[in-house]
């Protein structure tokens, strides 16, 4: 049987060199996303944090980490805009159901 919806973890590293204002607009529009898509149990937001290496000359990020639940689709759809988004570093989604 086909799963009507799955429970997430979504990784995602922005820009360490944005504006606390565009830092928090970013997270906002990811969080609206997840929720518009599915149901959004947590967010953490764990800051600033040194990078284990550069990426693009960058050595810091600001690191947040989501918890949702939504159709197997819509994690598809959610890396897409991460990857199209200019300040998203890298980002990791994995299923929690899944054993």
């Amino acid at each position: 049987m086909a799963k009507i919806t799955a429970k997430y973890e979504t990784m995602y590293i922005l820009n360490g060199t944005l504006g606390e204002e565009e830092t928090a607009a970013l997270v906002q529009k990811f969080r609206e996303l997840v929720e518009a898509h599915g149901t959004l149990t947590a967010v953490e937001e764990w800051g600033k944090r040194r990078l284990a290496y550069e990426i693009n000359r960058l050595t810091d990020g600001y690191y947040v980490l989501m918890t949702f639940e939504s159709a197997p689709s819509f994690p598809l759809e959610l890396e897409r805009v991460f990857s199209i988004t200019e300040n998203v570093l890298r980002w990791l989604t994995i299923c929690k159901d899944e054993k």
